[in-house]
């Protein structure tokens, strides 16, 4: 039994992610699949990039990971296949694997004459993952490739009075996720976001009144902004690329 993860930005309100799931399955029966997201905001790699990066390490070595956030389909962008410590990655070459190893093993995968110029998820990469769960490796699906695109999330720096950082994703519930790791955060010191003094960092969402702020280390490793029982984004008025400061 292979796991295979599903993560694009294709919703659920159309077919198109139950059209990838049945290539997958038309080619092996016993696949497990398993849905990481399909509401990634359109065409925004990286948001795409950050999912696709908490998620992967929970899942079992030989898992196959397959991620579609292509504004570029059709185009002479490559689409790729990669494998990094036990896992495999299947996704287009726009940057949304950057949180690979510079070195990781990575092949570009010619594209049939009749895949559709709007759906190589379907097409050429869903029937590639199905190859790799029956065995094949990553070389049998192209051609080895030195310099793929990459487009890192930022990361944070200090500036001699504290560490700057941003927010890099914000969430369903408007919490503002951002690239500070708690541990670089001095204890006592308070959390800013932008001109609004958030406050010390603080354990959960529990240690704050109802409707203020908080700022807390999150599950992802780093740290992170909310409104108990209410949404931070909506109440500040911002989002991706705000200034967080520890």
């Amino acid at each position: 039994m292979t796991i295979v993860t599903l993560l694009t930005d294709f919703g659920t309100a159309d077919s198109y992610v139950a059209e990838m799931k049945g290539v997958l399955l038309s080619r092996r029966a016993d696949l497990t699949l398993v849905d990481i997201s399909h509401e990634v905001p359109p065409g925004d790699v990286r948001a795409g990039q950050y999912l696709l990066s908490r998620a992967w390490r929970h899942f079992p070595r030989g898992t196959i990971h397959l991620a579609i956030v292509d504004p570029g389909v059709g185009t002479e962008r490559r689409v790729v296949a990669g494998a990094s410590e036990g896992h495999r990655f299947l996704a287009p070459d726009n940057g949304l694997l950057s949180f690979l190893p510079p070195d990781v093993h990575l092949v570009s995968l010619p594209v049939p004459v009749d895949a559709s110029a709007t759906f190589h998820g379907r097409d050429v990469l869903a029937p590639a993952a199905a190859t790799l769960a029956a065995g094949d490796p990553i070389d049998a699906l192209g051609t080895r490739i030195a310099h793929p695109v990459r487009l890192p999330l930022p990361v944070p720096r200090h500036d001699g009075t504290g560490v700057v950082g941003e927010v890099i994703y914000v969430d369903r519930f408007g919490t503002l996720i951002s690239n500070i790791l708690p541990s670089a955060v001095e204890p006592g010191v308070r959390i800013r976001l932008g001109d609004v003094d958030v406050g010390p960092l603080l354990r959960t969402f529990a240690d704050a009144p109802r409707g203020a702020l908080v700022a807390f280390p999150g599950s992802g490793e780093t740290v992170e902004i909310a409104v108990r029982d209410g949404s931070a984004a909506r109440l500040l008025g911002v989002g991706v690329g705000a200034e967080v400061r520890a």
